[in-house]
């Protein structure tokens, strides 16, 4: 199956070849060792400062945005979430479970975030600010440098989600202020799903350390504790971090982030431009390079995304139920694609034009 959805996506051969080897015993040496190099790569990528930390933490990026919620606020604080989607959403709906007072800027589906959509709320009484910084449901990327200003001039702790959009989109810990990064091993580092990765400021460090986190498993003072042998609380998904370590090594003898940015950004445009000759529509004007979100001028009857999984060996995302009218589905960008992975979903599609399906 050649795979364009949001995640997993396609893995490297290195990767998958550890995949197919015996899990390894990890309360050794050599793992650990694994683990503090993970944890240095990763703060190299997201050009994090030296007193920053990472924890590696097996779940799914859900599992990443809970705990930072759990450990990084208290209900002192006062949170404003940017909700433009499904996972906005999610934010809205963890805070509310862990008693933390927020606030959402809520969005029409599939629209940017604007200076007046912030002006709003500029020199209220919030301590934080949360995005998710691509909304993987519209395809959405929230203009960072914007965030940035605002959080800075408001002395907000920025808590950014950037599952989707890391290493597909220009992120700098220390230039762009961000206190929290929330990764998934299952995007961008193409790996498998397991590995939620949290990286910390030091300001976010502080409150880790000064709060109380109300539950064993998602407890990153443990974590980072732990963190500091190479090692974690409980047992990791293992062969899932041997994984990353190869990845990791893989992007920096690539040319490190640069280059992943400029290979994604390169990716998406080919494939924007090549769908142009359909009559679709690509209708945002603030996509991540990351995804790319179809939709169609009239209402088309034919299921693209069953046919093309069944009769074309070829994965895309689906819409969102009550978009699936006006959304086709959503064309990922991420991980071993190159542009003649594109032409062979064009060529696929073409074959679907031809057969009268659109």
């Amino acid at each position: 199956m050649l795979n364009f959805t949001l995640g997993p996506v396609m893995s490297s051969d290195l990767v998958l070849k550890i995949g197919a080897e015996q899990t390894p015993y990890f309360r050794t040496p050599e793992f650990s060792k694994v683990n503090l190099e993970n944890e240095q790569l990763i703060k190299e990528l997201l050009c994090a400062s030296d007193d920053s930390r990472a924890v590696f933490l097996t779940g799914s990026g859900t599992a990443g945005m809970e705990a930072t919620v759990m450990n990084v606020f208290n209900e002192d604080d006062k949170v404003l979430i940017v909700n433009g989607g499904g996972f906005g959403q999610r934010f809205v709906d963890m805070c509310n479970l862990h008693n933390i007072d927020c606030d959402d800027i809520k969005l029409e589906f599939g629209h940017c975030l604007t200076p007046e959509m912030l002006n709003k709320y500029d020199g209220k009484d919030y301590t934080a600010f949360l995005v998710n910084i691509c909304e993987t449901s519209s395809g959405v990327y929230y203009d960072i440098d914007l965030i940035s200003e605002f959080c800075k001039k408001n002395n907000l702790l920025l808590v950014i989600d950037a599952i989707s959009s890391f290493l597909a989109n220009d992120l700098n810990m220390v230039e762009h202020g961000a206190d929290v990064v929330i990764i998934g091993s299952q995007k961008a580092l193409a790996c498998p799903p397991g590995i939620a990765i949290i990286a910390l400021s030091e300001k976010a460090l502080k409150r880790v350390e000064n709060n109380t986190c109300k539950s064993m498993y998602f407890d990153l003072e443990d974590m980072l504790v732990n963190g500091i042998r190479g090692q974690t609380p409980f047992t990791p998904a293992i062969t899932v971090i041997l994984q990353l370590n190869a990845r990791l090594k893989e992007l920096k003898d690539a040319g490190g982030i640069e280059a992943e940015l400029k290979r994604i950004s390169d990716l998406a445009q080919d494939f924007r431009s090549k769908i142009t000759e359909f009559p679709f529509e690509v209708k945002s004007n603030c996509l991540s390079n990351s995804v790319t979100t179809v939709h169609t001028k009239e209402k088309i009857e034919a299921n693209l995304v069953e046919i093309l999984k069944n009769e074309y060996d070829i994965w895309v995302s689906t819409a969102r139920d009550d978009l699936s009218e006006t959304m086709l589905f959503r064309v990922g960008h991420m991980g071993d694609l190159t542009p003649e992975d594109n032409d062979t979903l064009i060529e696929a599609l073409r074959d679907m034009q031809k057969r009268g399906l659109f």
